[in-house]
């Protein structure tokens, strides 16, 4: 049976929520300020937390809270409490990796679904069952997972049981981010939310007999990246992702900023319902899928494990730099009485220069600055200061919610 699944999308913060909402999502997962795997990321305050709940109700949409750490001893205490507190919150559901922490969730707030995190090493069909049988509503399958292997495990697990999958961005080199070189290297372990991406680095060999003489072992031009991973990019086969009995396809991200998500989302969006209404006019939009999902930050793209194991072209071994076709400005605010809207600058613009503004809808629409104002209502030519709060008035007026870009030769 064909599902229509669920499009889960990652925020880092409340405006970043805001802005999934609007772009498509139908599920948002999030991370509070402990208890997470992405420490760096900006994550929520309770409030924050409490606030982008509402939002996201409001608009029909669903919240997922990662309690995702592998816990010490010294966690639990913290983790009963933090319990306590999204018991009282009422997100749709929580997103854990630990039995114990699993367990605790059930004694503390049963209310609340349970989500099985791919950090569980989840790769065959009896661990979904297994879960299950815990009270576990969801799991998340393992990123070495081909597309047989999921549908094999849908034919053999309840109907009503879901499963969540990662369709696109960041790939880890290590079995299910289960990564101990970041601990090693630098005493910050990933299985507690401070990875330092280590598989990101150059590395050269060393032979023992000759220290601090450094071998490159060049696969290009720029050096050699044993540990780099390609990114993760289905939006090209949405059609098969359809047929393999998916609750959620899933968007990695909790790092990224308000551009990606509102590019992975609104795409993607647009991709499965097209899909849903025909397969005709999906591959009649596959250019458009392309271009726009260019337009987000990425290491280059692949299948994954999708298809089988992947081979040396299509998941490792490139440099580790991003790709860019496209630059964040900001998000637009209300506007004012002269038509100017309210901004809080990401990157630099000036005076004249063409930009877009994203709507939610899939436009595009191409705009001239035509004046550039700060808090004290000073005319400026540029806008060259982070987080610079300004009004800003284009040629055609964007509404509040519109994401604003400049394209990159």
């Amino acid at each position: 049976m064909k599902r229509k699944p669920e499009l889960l999308v990652p925020a880092s913060n409340l405006e970043v929520l805001r802005t999934a909402v609007r772009f498509g999502a139908d599920a948002v997962y999030i991370g509070g300020e402990a208890f997470g795997l992405r420490a760096k990321a900006k994550n929520f305050s309770r409030q924050d937390m409490e606030e982008g709940i509402a939002f996201a109700h409001t608009h029909g949409v669903k919240v997922y809270v990662t309690v995702n750490i592998l816990a010490h001893n010294r966690d639990l205490d913290g983790v009963k409490v933090y319990l306590q507190e999204l018991g009282k919150l009422g997100p749709d559901a929580l997103i854990i990796a630990d039995p114990g922490i699993f367990m605790l969730a059930g004694e503390i707030c049963p209310q609340l679904e349970r989500h099985i995190s791919t950090q569980a090493n989840n790769t065959n069909y009896e661990t979904y069952r297994f879960w299950w049988k815990l009270g576990a509503k969801r799991v998340v399958s393992a990123r070495e997972l081909s597309m047989e292997e999921i549908r094999e495990i849908r034919a053999h697990i309840p109907e009503e049981m879901e499963i969540e999958t990662f369709i696109h961005g960041a790939m880890c080199i290590s079995y299910s981010g289960r990564c101990l070189l970041s601990n090693y290297f630098t005493g910050r372990d990933a299985n507690q939310g401070a990875c330092t991406h280590p598989c990101r680095w150059k590395y050269a060999v060393v032979e023992e007999t000759r220290p601090g003489e450094y071998l490159p072992v060049y696969e290009n031009e720029r050096g050699t990246f044993l540990f780099n991973s390609r990114d993760l990019c289905m939006i090209r086969h949405v059609p098969q992702l359809l047929e393999t009995g998916i609750d959620s396809l899933k968007i990695e991200g909790r790092m990224k900023n308000a551009l990606y998500v509102a590019t992975v989302a609104r795409t993607y969006r647009k991709a499965i319902d097209d899909c849903l209404q025909s397969r005709e006019l999906y591959e009649e939009n596959l250019p458009w899928y392309g271009e726009q999902i260019a337009c987000s930050t990425y290491r280059k793209f692949s299948t994954g494990f999708f298809f089988g194991q992947p081979d040396e072209n299509s998941q490792i071994y490139e440099e580790s730099t991003y790709q860019k076709e496209a630059t964040y400005l900001g998000i637009a605010g209300e506007l004012d009485s002269q038509g100017r809207c309210a901004l809080e600058q990401r990157n630099k613009f000036v005076l004249g220069e063409e930009i877009e503004i994203m709507k939610p809808d899939g436009r595009n629409i191409p705009v001239i600055v035509q004046g550039i104002f700060d808090e004290e209502e000073n005319a400026m030519e540029s806008a060259p200061h982070a987080r610079q709060k300004l009004r800003v008035l284009l040629s055609e007026q964007p509404e509040a919610g519109d994401v604003l870009r400049r394209l990159e030769d």
